[in-house]
């Protein structure tokens, strides 16, 4: 008798941060049973959780705030719990933005800082290739496609370095104008792109539901 496959059930936090219900449609093509809601037990319960955002670094950090977003991240990973940024969702993730002149912290979670891309046309909009690193799980099978970005910030220079116990973060890059930023990373249970995957087509649609299929069914 084959064993029915468990549904991954995937949380998208809903801190006020734009239309949410596209990243909803996706993850449920992609597998997932999705719940849309602002609610910290059920953000911290799910197999997996996402961070969306659109729109302004400091207004998207005082809306995270405002559902308690950062502790509930951070108690996530603490426990290896997966939870996937996208957008500005990617980029809260880092220590710092600074937009307009003005520096706000985000989720420290990884270093770096996010900065307003140097390219002669601003925002980055439309299809980009990326170029992603061997050993891949988010781009399996969609490796050399594009994806849809839509940004004028970013993370222009990152090094990460380990202690030697942990595996090294897998960095996905890309180039706007002749300018490079940080396209996705993958970092054990953290995981972002800075392209939005569910306005991706069907790269986008693979990428989810690789992401849905690597969680593990808490029930």
């Amino acid at each position: 008798m084959v064993e029915p496959v468990e549904t991954r059930r995937v949380v998208v936090l809903d801190y006020g941060s734009g239309n949410l219900r596209s990243a909803v449609r996706a993850l449920e093509r992609a597998g997932a049973e999705v719940t849309l809601t602002g609610d910290k037990e059920a953000a911290l319960a799910a197999d997996g959780l996402v961070v969306p955002g659109v729109g302004a670094f400091a207004a998207c950090m005082a809306g995270l705030r405002a559902v308690k977003g950062p502790e509930i991240i951070g108690r996530r990973l603490a426990g290896g719990r997966p939870v996937l940024g996208i957008c500005v969702g990617m980029q809260v993730l880092f220590e710092l933005g600074v937009e307009h002149g003005v520096t706000t912290e985000g989720c420290a979670e990884w270093p770096g800082t996010v900065e307003r891309i140097q390219a002669p046309v601003v925002p980055h909009m439309g299809w980009n290739t990326v170029e992603v690193p061997e050993g891949s799980m988010l781009f399996e099978g969609v490796e050399r496609e594009r994806f849809y970005f839509v940004h004028s910030y970013g993370v222009r220079d990152w090094t990460l370095f380990t202690n030697g116990r942990t595996r090294a973060p897998l960095v996905t890059w890309a180039e706007h104008g002749g300018d490079r930023f940080v396209a996705a990373v993958e970092n054990g249970p953290l995981c972002a792109t800075q392209f939005h995957p569910e306005k991706s087509g069907d790269a986008g649609a693979r990428l989810l539901a690789n992401w849905v299929s690597s969680l593990k069914a808490s029930r």
